[in-house]
C-alpha cells in the first residue's frame, strides 16, 4: 500500500528554504515562535529542555529557535526570532490562553504583546492551534503556520517537500474533487460493512497546500497536501477508533454524530462518547472531509498521515477556520469546542477497511479511493 513506502528520498530540512517557500517574506519583517507547555514557566531560562516528555518542544527550541538564531534571520532578512510559551489547552483546536511566559520571565499578553507585533508566527505545540490562530490573524493581521506534533519523521520528510510541487498537486487533485454533489464512504469491520454519505452540494473544494504568501492574513497547516470539504448534511453508519483502542459505530443523520454503539472494546469509553453528544450535541457535528494529496510515508502523527495521497479523514466539532458555521459559543462546554480529524489509514486504523470512496458529480459517480489507494480518477489527475 501506498503507506507503507519507506524508501522515498527527500532533501535535507532547511528551515530557511521552508520559510521562503511558504511566506515568501519581505525584508524587515518580524518572526516569531509559540510554544505550548503544561506550565508555561517552564520556558524562563528554558528550563523545559530539561523534561524529555516535551520533545515537539524541544523541537521547536533546537530547529526553529536556534535555526532562526544562528542565521536563519540574517539569511531571510528577517527581524524577531522570539519565543513564547502559553498554557497548553488540552485540546485539537480550543482557544488559546490571553497569556503567554518569555524566556527571561516577563509576563505578556497575545493579544496586545505577541499578535499585533509579528508579520509571521509559526506554532510549535502538542495540541493543533489552528483555527484560533486563523481567527487571530484576522483581526491582527499576521501570517502564521501550526506545526503540531512535530517529529523528527516529519522534519525530514512532510516538511522537507518542495511546496511549489505541493500546492500544485494539491491544486490538480481539487479540481478534480470539487462541485461534488456528495460521497459515498464505505466501511469494513470483521465482515461487517456500513456506508456513510457527506452532502457538499456542489460547493467548491478546498484546499490545505503549505503556501501563505502576499498580504491576506491566514494560517497554514504542516506538513500540508489535502483537498477538503465542509460538509453541508451527513447520513449513514461509520466505525471510529477511540485512543484506547475501542471501536464504536457511530451513527449519523441530520449532519452529526447522534450516538455511538459499541463494536469491540471498552463499553464504558463509548458510553462516556454518548453522555457528551447529549450534554452537549454539537460535538457530533461533521465539519469536515478531507483527502490527502501528498506521497509521504507515515510519521504516527495525523499532522503529517491525513496528507498522505489514499487516507481520508472526517472531523467533528469546530469548523470556523474551514469556513464552516460552528464556532466555539455554540458548544455547551467551553472545553468541547475542538476539531477533531478522524483519520482512517493502514497504519492509523488497520482494524478499519475503506474498500471504497465515490464522488457523485452531476448525476454520475466515479471511484476516488479504494483499499487506502488513490483510484485510477485520481492518479489521472494528478498526472495531467
Amino acid at each position: 500500500m501506498q503507506m507503507g513506502i519507506t524508501n522515498m528520498s527527500f532533501p535535507e530540512f532547511s528551515l530557511t528554504r521552508l520559510i521562503r517557500t511558504v511566506f515568501d517574506p519581505k525584508p524587515q519583517q518580524r518572526v516569531g515562535i509559540l510554544i505550548d507547555l503544561p506550565n508555561p514557566a517552564g520556558v524562563v531560562n528554558f528550563a523545559f529542555l530539561e523534561d524529555s516528555s516535551l520533545a515537539v518542544q524541544r523541537r521547536a527550541y533546537d530547529v526553529f529557535y536556534q535555526g532562526l538564531k544562528n542565521g536563519g534571520l540574517a539569511e531571510l532578512n528577517l527581524q524577531g526570532g522570539e519565543l513564547y510559551a502559553y498554557q497548553i489547552t488540552g485540546g485539537s483546536n480550543l482557544d488559546l490562553p490571553e497569556t503567554a511566559m518569555t524566556p527571561d520571565g516577563r509576563e505578556v499578553m497575545l493579544q496586545t504583546d505577541v499578535y499585533p507585533h509579528y508579520d509571521l508566527l509559526l506554532c510549535i505545540s502538542t495540541f493543533s492551534a489552528t483555527a484560533p490562530l486563523t481567527a487571530f490573524a484576522k483581526k491582527f493581521g499576521f501570517r502564521g503556520a501550526t506545526l503540531h506534533g512535530l517529529n523528527d519523521i516529519i522534519l525530514k520528510t512532510g516538511l522537507s517537500v518542495d511546496y511549489n510541487q505541493v500546492s500544485a498537486n494539491a491544486e490538480k487533485l481539487r479540481q478534480s474533487l470539487t462541485r461534488a454533489d456528495y460521497f459515498e464512504i464505505d466501511y469494513s469491520v470483521d465482515g461487517r460493512t456500513f456506508t456513510l454519505k457527506l452532502l457538499c452540494n456542489q460547493q467548491d473544494a478546498q484546499k490545505s497546500h503549505g503556501i501563505a504568501r502576499g498580504n491576506k492574513p491566514d494560517v497554514v497547516n504542516l506538513p500540508a497536501g489535502e483537498v477538503y470539504y465542509v460538509p453541508e448534511g451527513a447520513e449513514g453508519q461509520f466505525p471510529m477508533r477511540y485512543e484506547d483502542g475501542t471501536l464504536g459505530l457511530m451513527q449519523v443523520s441530520g449532519g452529526r454524530i447522534q450516538s455511538a454503539e459499541i463494536l469491540k472494546g471498552n463499553p464504558e469509553t463509548v458510553a462516556t462518547h454518548n453522555r457528551k453528544l447529549i450534554s452537549d450535541p454539537v460535538t457530533g457535528e461533521l465539519g469536515e472531509l478531507g483527502f490527502g494529496t501528498q506521497e509521504l510515508p507515515p510519521s504516527g502523527r495525523d499532522i503529517q498521515d491525513e496528507k498522505i495521497l489514499g487516507t481520508l479523514h472526517v472531523a467533528t466539532g469546530r469548523s470556523d477556520h474551514l469556513g464552516g458555521k460552528l464556532t466555539p459559543e455554540k458548544f455547551a462546554n467551553a472545553k468541547n469546542a475542538t476539531h477533531d480529524d478522524i483519520l482512517f489509514s493502514p497504519t492509523k486504523t488497520p482494524e478499519i477497511q475503506v474498500p471504497q470512496v465515490r464522488m457523485f458529480r452531476d448525476g454520475k459517480s466515479v471511484v476516488v479511493i479504494e483499499n487506502y489507494e488513490a483510484a485510477p480518477y485520481l492518479r489521472h489527475a494528478l498526472a495531467s
